[in-house]
């Protein structure tokens, strides 16, 4: 959108109606212990529009059936709503075909899809997977089972007391014997953006693949698979504005192709004879047994939402957002925060002198504040800060400064409890 003023020709900020947007969201409205919700809980799920509801009750009302193979109006229905949410998944990640997006249950699924094909089809003793020291446990623990089955090492890249991650070490530890990177897009406890593109152009320098967990960066900006590189790339859809039971693996054709099956059973499957089975074509080579349907269809709709609203004004908007709770949580006295990581988005962790993170929680909670408390599946990060856990608050296009102030003043509070 550009704007004329005099001579000049300047770009408009794109922005939000955020007031508009919070009546989209029915749960915005409720008020918890008497007070009016504010909720910054989103890095763990987010809240879900109207649009949303409306979709996964309107195909439960008017088109549930099966679907894939069915002849019946419904099925074909169904089908058509299930497979038009699996391209509006291709071009928000501007993926090259539907081939490539195979619907699972989650990012953590996802990625166990991965850590299983990949390793069984490339992973032998002595090989190693890096993943790096911020990783959520769901882009861990799979390693971990994959390199004791397969009898390989996992490799951990180091970070900075800052929240960013050693990229010289990282080079460093890429070696012949690596045979996959797993890396976070964002960190989920601490709000690092990593620098995606240049990673995998590192590891795509000695042709490894990389698989990005993409759960905590695809609510918040565009994730270009091609523009990055990536070879595979895992989100889910509750933490975007979808239903929870919608997951997204986008993977290129040209490995997809390579791997074995994940699971067996229905929909996966071409033929099925006791002496041999066929596979079915890509995607559905990876999604055997019915499906949910539903989130995966409010998966759609959440896409239509946030397409709606621009990847740009969201980024814009939760970047001035975000920004200011950094200054104004920064000011109280006792509170520190965790990680000051160059580029940040959605999440401030911070600790409050004092006071244990369930304590503080519990406090906030009464105040009609929920926060997430604790260590956020990032154990390996409390254990690098010190700390056995630590307070996230964590946003999205519908917060507002006004629930920041809320937040500043509510720890106030807990404060003037603890000091008395």
């Amino acid at each position: 959108m550009e704007r004329e003023t005099g001579t000049m020709t300047r770009i408009a900020k794109p922005t939000i109606d955020v007031a508009a947007v919070r009546r989209d969201f029915p749960i915005l409205a409720r008020e918890v212990h008497g007070k009016p919700l504010v909720y910054l809980d989103n890095a763990a799920t987010s809240q879900k529009p109207r649009a949303v509801i409306d979709a996964v009750s309107g195909y439960y009302e008017s088109a549930n059936a099966n679907v894939h193979r069915g002849v019946h109006t419904l099925s074909v229905l169904a089908t058509e709503m299930y497979e038009g949410a699996r391209e509006k998944t291709r071009a928000l990640v501007n993926a090259a075909e539907t081939a490539e997006i195979v619907f699972t249950r989650g990012t953590t699924e996802a990625i166990n899809l991965v850590a299983s094909s990949f390793g069984q089809a490339r992973v032998r003793p002595g090989d190693e997977v890096v993943i790096s020291a911020m990783e959520h446990h769901s882009n861990i623990v799979p390693w971990q089972l994959l390199c004791q089955r397969a009898g390989a090492k996992l490799r951990v890249v180091p970070m900075e007391k800052s929240g960013d991650l050693r990229l010289d070490e990282y080079r460093k530890l890429l070696n012949e014997r690596t045979r996959i990177v797993a890396v976070a897009h964002v960190c989920n406890s601490l709000g690092t953006v990593n620098p995606i593109a240049e990673m995998i152009a590192i590891a795509h320098e000695r042709d490894i693949p990389v698989l990005v967990d993409g759960a905590q960066a695809v609510p918040h900006f565009r994730a270009d698979v091609r523009a990055l590189g990536a070879d595979f790339y895992a989100f889910s859809g509750h933490k975007m504005f979808g239903p929870t039971g919608a997951g997204v693996l986008y993977a290129r054709r040209a490995l997809l192709e390579t791997l074995p099956p994940y699971q067996g059973g229905g929909d996966m499957i071409a033929s099925v004879t006791f002496e041999k089975t066929t596979y079915n074509v890509l995607p559905h080579r990876f999604e055997a047994g019915t499906p949910d349907i539903a989130a995966a269809i409010g998966l759609g709709a959440a896409i239509d939402y946030m397409d709606a609203l621009g990847s740009d004004a969201i980024e814009a908007y939760e970047g001035e957002l975000v920004a200011y709770a950094v200054d104004a949580l920064s000011s109280i006295p006792g509170v520190t925060l965790v990680g000051t990581p160059k580029h940040r988005v959605g999440v401030v962790s911070f600790t409050i002198e004092g006071v244990h993170p369930h304590d503080a929680g519990m406090i906030l909670d009464h105040e009609g504040i929920a926060i997430r408390a604790g260590h956020h599946c990032t154990q390996p990060v409390m254990d690098f800060y010190g700390v056995p856990a630590t307070n996230r608050a964590s946003f999205a296009f519908y917060n507002t400064r006004d629930e920041v102030d809320r937040l500043v003043g509510a720890i106030a509070k807990v404060r003037e409890v603890f000091k008395s």
